[in-house]
């Protein structure tokens, strides 16, 4: 711990120009998978896989951020360190739960041993103060994989469940195949295995080789009422399906009913977001007495292997969490769209506009680089949005009856240039854009659609702008500088 903190003493991320303001990224290092996402007397606190001496070291600890109002982020001390036998190789992913007064995080101990073998420990902390940090004398809960898994077995995800808890696994078979498997607790600590999730056909018998990071919730169709289980997994090894899964890792959904152990889709894997960047998701725990809120979702914006970017040469950290999004189901699809994490957004001068072709910049954002911008336009043809320079660094979106293509090839961003996907065919299509420096996210139709991306634009000369055949009917932003 003490190594840790004299890392994030010496760290150069707040002289970047490129830092988030609004979005988590860690103080210094590598950070990955959010963790441990609770909500608890009105504050907001997320954990999440921090690499604080990367890249000369790959030690993983669970960082820690916590926020009132989901805008401004403390960055607090290091929760977990990878310091006992049973995960001194990192202390890898897991969620929260809130039982008896205290908020248990449970977490996969990483091991290798001499050979250079894989070993998987479940284990777990409590607190009471976000300060203090137990990890209980029984751990390890759970010690190594049952007969007939292998040892990537990782990311407790743990929820109340009767009269109890149950505790969702990413695993994998002997077989090499990905899966999700099931345990039952009375107290938290003792674990029983219940089984694997199974389902009424053989679409997803060899599914990926791994799955990673589950997550189930319960929603209600906002079009029928109908209840419906959702899960939530990141199945290594799958795509590219068409435009869908097509990064290095994919992550997705399925819609349906679980019944024990059995989990009836009603219809396919679906990708969560189809941008650049985007894995790992993690759904935030709601702590007893705490008002009702939609299921509050963060992600990684990152990629595995996909480190050699900017803000790490030049200022030592990599990588940042998406802004929370609060999740509906419609017609069978989850909606995503980000927490309205600002006051009332301000009109823009281009509201009530007909572009005929012409480029548009708007005056009001030029030269801010931390925003949410939301647009309706009455789409004929061909019309775009372009973030950053126009002679310089840009992010832009092209649009297309039914189509989107996503141009950051002249970005000061290493990874991957154009990405080309189908959107909602609509006569008036709603935009919403969440711009924080580095980091953009877009949400299409009410959240039918996200895409998500690391964007490194010039800092200098900043400016937005519409252009194509079409009528901006509404536009407003929210500034966050």
């Amino acid at each position: 711990m003490d190594a840790a903190q004299r890392a994030i003493g010496e760290s150069r991320a707040s002289l970047d120009p490129d830092y988030p303001r609004f979005h988590i990224a860690p103080p210094v290092g590598r950070l990955n998978d959010p963790n441990g996402l609770v909500v608890i007397d009105g504050v907001y606190h997320v954990f999440y896989q921090f690499g604080p001496f990367f890249p000369r070291d790959k030690a993983i600890y669970w960082g820690h951020a916590s926020s009132a109002d989901l805008v401004t982020w403390r960055s607090h001390a290091p929760a977990i360190a990878p310091a006992d036998w049973y995960d001194r190789n990192g202390v890898y992913s897991g969620g929260a739960v809130v039982h008896d007064g205290r908020v248990w995080l449970h977490y996969t101990g990483n091991v290798k041993d001499a050979e250079g073998r894989r070993e998987a420990y479940q284990c777990a902390v409590t607190t009471t103060d976000f300060e203090h940090f137990t990890k209980l004398e029984a751990n390890p809960l759970i010690s190594g994989p049952p007969e007939g898994y292998t040892a990537h077995l990782r990311d407790p995800y743990v929820v109340p469940d009767g009269e109890g808890f149950a505790m969702y696994l990413g695993a994998q078979r002997a077989d090499n195949t990905g899966c999700v498997l099931a345990y039952h607790s009375d107290d938290l600590v003792e674990w029983r295995l219940v089984g694997e999730l199974t389902f009424p056909d053989e679409r997803y018998a060899s599914y990926g080789y791994m799955w990673e990071c589950p997550n189930l919730l319960r929603l209600p169709d906002a079009d029928t009422g109908e209840e419906y289980d959702v899960l939530i997994v990141c199945p290594q090894g799958v795509g590219p399906r068409g435009d869908e899964f097509r990064n290095i890792f994919p992550c997705g959904y399925l819609v349906g009913h679980l019944d024990g152990t059995r989990f009836t889709p009603i219809g396919e894997f679906a990708e969560l977001d189809s941008g650049f960047e985007f894995y790992a998701p993690q759904v935030f725990t709601v702590a007893p007495g705490e008002p009702e809120q939609p299921p509050l979702l963060v992600g990684w914006l990152g990629n595995g292997s996909e480190d050699g970017q900017p803000s790490l040469a030049e200022h030592g950290w990599v990588h940042a969490l998406s802004v929370p999004r609060d999740l509906t189901l419609r017609g069978g699809r989850l909606h995503q769209l980000p927490r309205r994490i600002a006051g009332e957004p301000t009109l823009l001068e281009i509201a009530g506009s007909e572009l005929a072709g012409e480029a548009r910049e708007l005056p009001e954002l030029a030269g801010v680089r931390s925003f949410i911008l939301d647009l309706s336009v009455d789409q004929r043809d061909a019309w775009s949005l372009r973030l950053g320079k126009r002679d310089g660094a840009h992010v832009t979106l092209a649009f297309e009856r039914g189509a989107l293509t996503v141009d950051r090839s002249t970005t000061r961003y290493p990874h991957g240039g154009v990405r080309r996907l189908a959107v909602p065919d609509l006569d008036r299509l709603d935009v919403t854009v969440v711009h924080d420096r580095s980091v953009t996210e877009v949400f299409l139709a009410a959240g039918h659609t996200a895409f998500s991306l690391r964007s490194y634009l010039d800092p200098d000369g900043f400016s937005v702008a519409v252009a194509g055949d079409a009528a901006v009917a509404n536009a407003a932003a929210a500034v966050l500088e």
